[in-house]
């Protein structure tokens, strides 16, 4: 049973290649993980009454589409 699953993902992957692309490995931060929360806390904590942060989230909120969000 392997061998097949197997043999289909190689057909799949050549079949991809054969339309000219090519297999990207991406490696992302663990979201899950104490050490992310406390460094996403530290980052979010350096910007507390930063001007150009609040600059920056004022022109976010002025350009935003958000018509038809619930």
């Amino acid at each position: 049973m392997g061998s097949s699953i197997t043999e289909r993902v190689r057909k799949h992957r050549e079949q991809l290649r054969a339309a000219g692309l090519r297999p990207v490995q991406l490696w992302l931060p663990d979201t899950s993980s104490e050490s992310f929360r406390r460094k996403c806390e530290r980052e979010s904590l350096s910007l507390t009454n930063d001007p150009l942060e609040a600059e920056t989230l004022a022109w976010i909120a002025e350009v935003a589409d958000t018509d038809g969000w619930v």
